[in-house]
């Protein structure tokens, strides 16, 4: 028996393939708790060209984390076809890098070392290279001076900045983002979120950016896939078509113009509502500062 909530009926254009990632017909399920199967996502259809950024977003639970963990390598999909320049994607590969929602820093290492680590563990470079590429990538995230501090001594935000250039360092293609900025406060959030965009331009990797933040996936992404509840199909592909650098942007009409565009994709969803509400009190609030 599969266990699955009923979704709107949506019939979506045909995606043509990038041959790069691309995602055909995939569905994913599991073993539930009570022995059921869990029908994650259903029928997903899309593409990443190289070089986007492309954002996941929908309702809590809705499946995005279970995608992107496929895309990882971390899961296997149930059917249809799930390929990176033409080939399966079976297992976790230095291609792609994840970067979680906890930093996930080792607390005996300073942060130098921690964005060492994993070149340590593959092997790829020998001590001294490793450091040289730690210190760049700790240039690159604006952490240069905190080389030798310990993660305890750094807040969310920094620390986070410290799990994005361990991320890079082992030079993926694709970093795979499970809502690295849902821990810390609202005004890191969005500085982060700047950082980010600029980050990814400079390291020429390609993105996918899992979020319920409707906001930050206006401000983020070069096309937003709307997910609808679960099962997760998607709704609607959102092309943002935003000027870059977006420093400016979030108070501009345009910017609010695809936040409504998104909230009326998701329609009545709960969690697309709160999303709403609070992208309304924190813009009305960062008016009041001004």
């Amino acid at each position: 028996m599969v266990s699955e909530e009923p979704v709107p009926s949506v019939r979506l254009p045909r995606v043509p393939a990038s041959g790069y990632l691309d995602v055909r017909n995939t569905s994913i399920a599991y073993a539930g708790r009570d022995g059921d199967v869990v029908l994650a996502i259903d029928r997903v259809d899309l593409s990443v060209t190289q070089g986007e950024f492309v954002c996941l977003l929908g309702p809590s639970g809705c499946g995005k984390t279970t995608f992107l963990n496929a895309v990882a390598g971390f899961l296997a999909i149930s059917s249809g076809q799930l390929t990176l320049k033409g080939k399966p994607i079976e297992r976790p590969g230095p291609d792609r890098a994840m970067v979680f929602q906890q930093p996930g820093l080792l607390p005996w290492r300073d942060v130098l070392h921690n964005v060492t680590y994993g070149l340590e563990m593959s092997g790829r470079m020998r001590r001294r290279e490793a450091k040289e590429r730690a210190g760049e990538l700790l240039e690159l995230v604006g952490l240069a001076d905190f080389a030798r501090s310990f993660p305890h001594q750094l807040s969310g935000g920094m620390q986070q900045r410290v799990n994005l250039a361990r991320a890079l360092a082992v030079e993926p293609e694709i970093l795979l983002l499970d809502e690295p900025f849902a821990s810390v406060d609202a005004q890191t959030r969005e500085g982060l979120q700047v950082e980010l965009i600029s980050i990814c331009n400079r390291a020429k990797v390609t993105a996918l950016f899992v979020t319920h933040d409707i906001g930050e996936a206006v401000f983020l992404a070069d096309r937003i896939h709307v997910f609808s509840r679960r099962p997760g199909r998607i709704l609607r592909e959102v092309r943002v078509r935003l000027p870059k650098p977006r420093d400016r942007v979030r108070l501009s009409p345009d910017f609010f113009r695809y936040v409504q565009e998104v909230t009326e994709v998701l329609g009545s969803t709960p969690a697309a509502a709160a999303g709403v509400v609070e992208i309304s009190k924190e813009k009305g609030h960062g008016n009041r500062r001004s």
